[in-house]
Formats: C-alpha cells, structure tokens, sequence
C-alpha cells in the first residue's frame, strides 16, 4: 500500500509541475557512493559502442500495407548488447507483429543508449515522422541511476505518450527495469536501486494508463530465470541484457502490443486479470515482471470512488520470446 501511495504522489506531482519524490534521496545516496564508484569500474560496458541498426521492413511476404513500428528510448529500447540486428528488440518485436498481423512491419527505431526520459521530446519529432501505428517506450533506467526526480521523468514520459496518441498512434510502454538486478551492485546500493525502480514503474504506469496507453512491467525482465542464471540473461557488460535477456521481454511485450491493436494473438494469460484503482493496479504490476496494465471501466464508468479503473493482467511469457516461424520472414 506504501508503495502504491508513493507512485501515486510521483504521478499526482507529474501532473502538476511539482517536483516530486527524487528517485534516490541525495542524503541516502551520499551514503553509497562508494559501492557507486566501484560498480561503474566493475560494469565493463565500451563508450561509444553502439547497437546494431534494425530498422527496415519485416514480413515482406506478407501481402497488405505494411504496419508502423517505431521504438523509442534508451539503450534497452535500442538493444545495446547483442552484436547482429536480429537479436535486438526492436527487431524481434517487428517479427513478431508481422506473424500476429499477416502483415509487413516497417521498424524505425529512434531510441538512443543513455537517453533519460528528457530525451523523449526529440524522439517523439522523430518518430512522428515514419507516421507510427503503434509507438513501444522503453526508458526509465538512466533517470534512476541519473537521480532524476521521479515526477520530473514521469512527466516528459506523460507528453510523450499525449503527444504519439494525438497523431493517431497506439502506445505500450515497457516501464523502468529493476536495477536492483545488476550483479555489479552491493547492498545497500542495490536495495536502494531496487526499490527507486519500482517507484518510478508504478508512476509510470499511472501516467501512461491515464493517457490512454497500456504499460507492461520489465522488472527484472525474467524474474527468477534471470536471478537463477544471470550469465546468459545478462550481456558481456554484466548490465544490459543479453540476447535471451531481450527475447524475454519481448515476450512479454509483444501480446500487449497485438492487443492494443486489437490483433488475436497466440498467446494465453497466465492468472488472469483484476480490476483495480490504477495505482494499486500500477504497484503491483511493478512487483511482477511480464505484467500489462490499462484502462478500464465498471459498470460503464471509467473512475471510481478511488480515481481511474485499471485491468491487471498478469501474462505467462517465454523465455526465448518471439522468433520468425521461417528465415523467409525475418527482415528484408
């Protein structure tokens, strides 16, 4: 309940123009700036490498006018640390719409490594430009570690998502990734990025839901697979995720991308749904990875005595994620 009241207040500051709750508190912070210092020298990740470029057209067997696909920002939307197209998300997302859909997809990704929610504003002028019919976020993970106040992202995320539902696009957000999960990080240091990351995900699953969007819980990407085997979940950085790190959330994505735009996808739930207030909604979705929250109504009515109802619907994903079915349909 804390937790859901904390997202709530980053939400209602967002709205505002307040300044918020800060993702790490600077006394809090000051305390582990050596367990900080010695993290940034064991995560081995090169300056300057970027990832590989996925854009194109996907499913070019497939007959129809092709969808849009546009993916915006940082370095996980990007799909830094995987060394061919094919492995990022962006890609693996396109592949995946186009078998849903029966259709091409045209991927245009304008995410970039290290971009904090502030960057949204650009990305958004870029990706209006490929005239997206469904526009996927991931950011959230840099503003953390940024300390960034948390309503400060979650309101350049909010305009974001106006700015992409006013031109006529679908939006599903993949909401900030558990930091607490990088193996780089001692205690205290990855408590307190745990806990920061959940805050910041259930304040932007308000604000995205709120502005008509769906937001899918990253979390630790896998949960207990990542916990249990983080070797192959994690890239050579010991940060971002590997390719089978990737694939698991693009499972987790893409169902919920095929349900915004009302395709039926081959996908089942997993425990099923609930109707709850949004923010209780968006706290339990940031303690569970794979789950989609979005608008709903009861009994005709979108708000109750609590603010704005919510659907929580927890998913079963996989761990290898979307593949093309054959070679034929990858990208061309």
């Amino acid at each position: 309940m804390l937790r859901a009241f904390t997202a709530r207040r980053i939400a209602a500051a967002a709205a505002y123009g307040g300044g918020g709750i800060t993702a790490l508190g600077g006394i809090t912070f000051g305390l582990i700036v050596a367990e900080a210092k010695l993290a940034r020298r064991v995560i081995t990740a090169t300056p300057g490498v970027d990832p590989p470029v996925a854009d194109g057209l996907y499913g070019g067997t497939h007959g129809g006018a092709p969808l849009s696909l546009v993916m915006l920002g940082d370095s996980t939307a990007a799909g830094l640390g995987v060394h061919t197209p094919d492995e990022t998300p962006a890609s693996l997302l396109a592949n995946g719409l186009s078998a849903i859909a029966d259709r091409p997809v045209r991927l245009t990704n304008v995410a970039r490594s290290g971009s904090r929610s502030q960057a949204l504003p650009g990305q958004v002028d870029r990706a209006l430009q490929a005239r997206p019919d469904i526009a996927v976020i991931m950011i959230g993970g840099n503003d953390v570690t940024g300390r960034v106040p948390a309503a400060e992202s979650v309101r350049h995320l909010a305009f974001a998502v106006e700015r992409l539902r006013a031109a006529g696009s679908r939006v599903v957000v993949g909401t900030c990734p558990d930091l607490g999960t990088v193996k780089p990080l001692m205690q205290p240091l990855r408590f307190i990025a745990r806990r920061a990351s959940r805050q910041l995900a259930a304040a932007q699953t308000i604000a995205v839901v709120e502005r008509g969007a769906r937001s899918v819980s990253l979390g630790d990407l896998l949960g207990r697979e990542f916990a249990a085997d983080p070797r192959s979940m994690f890239s050579e950085d010991r940060y971002h995720p590997s390719a089978r790190g990737y694939a698991a959330a693009c499972a987790a994505v893409l169902p919920s991308i095929a349900s915004e735009l009302d395709l039926e996808p081959d996908f089942t739930d997993g425990l099923g749904a609930d109707i709850l207030p949004v923010y209780l909604a968006a706290a339990e979705a940031a303690e569970a990875s794979g789950t989609e929250v979005h608008a709903a109504s009861v009994e005709g009515r979108e708000r109750g005595p609590r603010g704005r109802w919510a659907t929580l619907r927890r998913r079963l994903t996989s761990a290898r994620g979307p593949e093309p079915s054959d070679p034929s349909e990858a990208r061309v």
